[in-house]
């Protein structure tokens, strides 16, 4: 079946067999545990916004209360927008992610493609290279990245962010796992009518991808946005710290602050959340069409 096929059964209603009974033993306990599954997930997020609502003695305090004795308030959201620059971490998180986005879809693609359609010298150990990579911890990669960092003068700097985290190894799998489903017919067509294979790639193989490139453009945005490991070593300005970097200077001098950390933990998610809520459904068609739903 062709992924073009499978983008367009997604929006079908789902059909059964005659006789076939929708809500049997069988789906009724999928739905069970996919239901239980789910309010697992939730549960731990319900408890941080709660916690993030309550006074620090509340939030501190051994036993659990939905209704806590101070009440619940804004008071350790109030704290931790007056104590740093939200909106100036946020928006350097904006430009970096969005710029990740970007250059790494677009190198994506392009890879993904080439590994697809095209034989060239050197082919199998550039792919061997691109799963490698995926196979190395990042964590390995920090010190020579730094270093290269130095060489060309961008620390702090917003390249400086953006440029390690703008490949991406296992997004080029991905989209060539998906330009392999496309039938090879369709650009053969357009080779006959005499496009050459850049044109045949942006007038007919990107537009019959756009919900894996959706799809991994949020995955890549998602992750830039909470990457907290590589702008905390490249960047020292608090001018160019991102969100999840900033949060973390938000410390008070009287200790552990739960309800404060939750709140912040809560106003560098938020984003995401709302991301994710606008942009679900191509999150879903995207993994659909890939084969991890099936074939």
């Amino acid at each position: 079946m062709s992924s073009y096929t499978l983008s367009r059964g997604i929006n079908r209603k789902q059909s059964y067999k005659p006789g076939e009974n929708p809500w049997s033993l069988w789906r009724l306990g999928a739905l069970l545990v996919l239901a239980f599954l789910a309010l697992t997930w939730l549960v731990p997020f319900a408890w941080a916004v709660l916690t993030s609502l309550k006074s620090e003695a509340d939030a501190g305090a051994s036993t659990l209360s939905l209704s806590p004795p101070d009440g619940l308030g804004f008071d350790a959201y109030r704290k931790v927008l007056a104590a740093g620059d939200i909106p100036a971490w946020a928006w350097n998180s904006l430009i970096t992610s969005v710029a990740i986005t970007l250059i790494t879809v677009a190198t994506s693609a392009l890879a993904g493609y080439a590994f697809s359609r095209m034989n060239f010298r050197g082919r199998r150990w550039l792919y061997a290279a691109i799963i490698a990579a995926i196979i190395i911890p990042p964590q390995l990669l920090i010190v020579p990245l730094f270093r290269q960092m130095l060489a060309f003068d961008l620390v702090d700097t917003y390249w400086g962010i953006i440029l390690p985290q703008a490949f991406a190894p296992a997004m080029v799998l991905i989209l060539k796992r998906f330009f392999d489903q496309i039938p090879v017919e369709l650009e053969d067509a357009a080779r006959v009518d005499g496009a050459n294979r850049l044109r045949v790639f942006w007038s007919i193989v990107l537009p019959l991808s756009r919900p894996i490139l959706a799809a991994v453009a949020i995955f890549v945005f998602i992750g830039a946005w909470n990457n907290f490991l590589w702008p905390f070593i490249v960047t020292t300005d608090a001018d160019l710290m991102t969100l999840p970097v900033g949060l973390q200077t938000v410390k008070s001098a009287y200790g552990l602050q739960y309800a404060q950390n939750m709140a912040s933990a809560i106003l560098a998610a938020l984003p995401l959340v709302v991301v994710f809520l606008f942009f679900q459904r191509q999150i879903i068609k995207g993994i659909a069409t890939t084969g991890f739903g099936g074939q």
